[in-house]
């Protein structure tokens, strides 16, 4: 059972199978966005590491770059957090593929093209709780999205302050998608109560 530093004490079993659900998630993922596009949407396998709450920012390019970051919060039987940092150039090839427009920075996007983010969110999201659910049988709800534009350590401040007492490090996923010959990246963090995270390994028979 995984008490102090929950993190810190997954085993390479463990690590195998979040990889696998991982896996699972993002080709979800993939497949919705080719749907919600119009056009074939592949993704790499993903990367599934346990990062340091102070590594999180830089792997991402570093605490002080700007990116757009999409939290949703797990209730029912697990309490969590997910958020995903999107590579701006991959929002903005999304949104000018949803909103037929050439959108290129940040001042340009206006209420409808946020709720296109979200939307892209909840994608992303469900996609991952989506294959936890079906593997563990848990009950497991999402919140409305919140998006934002900002640092990217300022962004990751709220998750941290409220899921920091589990211990110094955080499951952080990295994939790659690839639509019409152009490569970005999506990382996700995932955040969870010690409870909730033994309760899901409990469900996946590793414990």
């Amino acid at each position: 059972m995984l008490t102090d530093n929950a993190y810190s004490g997954l085993n390479d079993t463990h690590m195998d199978v979040l990889q696998e659900i991982g896996n699972i998630g993002a080709g979800n993922a993939a497949t919705s966005l080719s749907v919600m596009m119009g056009t074939p949407v592949d993704i790499s396998l993903p990367k599934v590491n346990l990062v340091g709450f102070n590594e999180v920012a830089d792997v991402m390019g570093g605490a002080e770059s700007i990116g757009y970051g999409v939290l949703v919060s797990l209730e029912g039987d697990i309490d969590g957090m997910m958020m995903f940092i999107l590579d701006k150039r991959f929002a903005h090839q999304i949104l000018n593929v949803l909103m037929g427009g050439s959108y290129e920075n940040f001042d340009e996007l206006d209420e409808i093209s946020f709720s296109a983010i979200k939307e892209i969110g909840n994608i992303l999201s469900a996609s991952y709780v989506n294959s936890i659910a079906e593997l563990t049988g848990l009950r497991i709800n999402l919140s409305v999205p919140s998006v934002s534009i900002d640092m990217i350590g300022a962004m990751l401040n709220v998750p941290i302050v409220k899921f920091g007492a589990i211990g110094d490090k955080v499951l952080f996923i990295e994939e790659q998608f690839c639509s019409n010959q152009e490569v970005a990246s999506s990382h996700m963090v995932l955040f969870a109560e010690i409870e909730s995270l033994n309760l899901i390994l409990r469900k996946l028979g590793l414990m």
